[in-house]
């Protein structure tokens, strides 16, 4: 229902490429061009100033950006509202996630969602536990699934399930003889870390300081963005790495990786995130119980 010009700059202006905006809203790039110059036409100011090394906004599309985020949420938000005025679940759902739980965990869930309410456009962002938290802040999503509790004001945070996290290695690698292992232990070992802005990196850094260990005095070789990568250097016998049970399933049914349990263990909750300070609706709402309910039986 809204203005597709608007639709468009978002997207370019999110993504500060044309091509990338162009391949998410499954355009070509001169019809992403072309609406961005009958936008900035209308207003009479250029929204991008575009230089060789790429875009970026002007303070005019600072000034849109801003306004666009509001005007397109309440597009989305009458869209429901009048959905289920006729008593149909209906409409767009914005869902974030962390990365381990989008890959290894949301697609299930979103499937078996989808099937029970087909006139539901889910759309799912990946991205770390401290972005996707920023962007339900934001009021850009409208739930999002993360791997500690909420810290920015405005938001509220429900637990959903448990997450056991253990210690991983190639079969050939010294830990991997271990029945279990300490924190303490870990500290003459390689450490294959996630990025800052894990959550994962969050919940195992506050394990160590909680056994009196700096997590500056691990023998870290590199930081890694997804789960996919930490097992692919880990699988090299490079080092060890900490990572949730369930992102490691395939790999030890296949034994391409061996899981320690570590002692005493760690556990995080995972939890489901939404604002507090604004309209939520029936879907919203609908969804947050579901995957609750579905998590849960999936970690147990």
């Amino acid at each position: 229902m809204a203005d597709r010009r608007l639709q468009v700059f978002h997207a370019v202006a999110k993504h500060l490429s044309f091509t990338r905006a162009a391949d998410a809203l499954f355009m070509t790039q001169p019809a992403v061009t072309f609406q961005i110059k009958q936008l900035e036409e209308q207003y009479g100011t250029r929204l991008f100033e575009r230089r060789h090394g790429g875009i970026s906004l002007t303070p005019a599309g600072d000034l849109v950006l801003s306004y666009a985020e509001r005007i397109l949420a309440l597009s989305d938000e009458l869209e429901t509202r009048l959905g289920e005025m006729t008593g149909e679940m209906r409409g767009p759902l914005l869902v974030g996630a962390s990365t381990t739980i989008a890959e290894f965990m949301l697609p299930r869930v979103l499937g078996e969602f989808n099937a029970l309410y087909p006139q539901v456009r889910a759309r799912l962002i990946v991205a770390n536990s401290e972005s996707i938290e920023g962007r339900v802040a934001e009021h850009t999503l409208d739930v999002g699934l993360i791997e500690a509790p909420a810290k920015l004001p405005g938001l509220a945070s429900v637990i959903c399930c448990d997450d056991d996290l253990l210690v991983i290695c190639a079969p050939d690698y010294p830990l991997a003889a271990m029945s279990s292992v300490t924190p303490k232990a870990l500290v003459d070992y390689e450490f294959i870390s996630r990025e800052p802005g894990s959550g994962t990196r969050a919940i195992t850094e506050a394990y160590f300081r909680a056994h009196k260990i700096d997590p500056q005095k691990l023998k870290t070789q590199m930081e890694l963005g997804s789960p996919e990568a930490l097992k692919g250097v880990v699988a090299t016998g490079l080092g060890f790495a900490i990572v949730s049970r369930t992102v490691v399933d395939k790999e030890l049914r296949l034994a391409s990786l061996v899981a320690i349990p570590l002692q005493p263990p760690l556990t995080r909750s995972l939890y489901l995130i939404h604002p507090q300070d604004r309209f939520q609706s029936r879907l919203a709402a609908t969804f947050i119980e579901f995957a609750r309910s579905q998590l849960k039986e999936f970690a147990e």
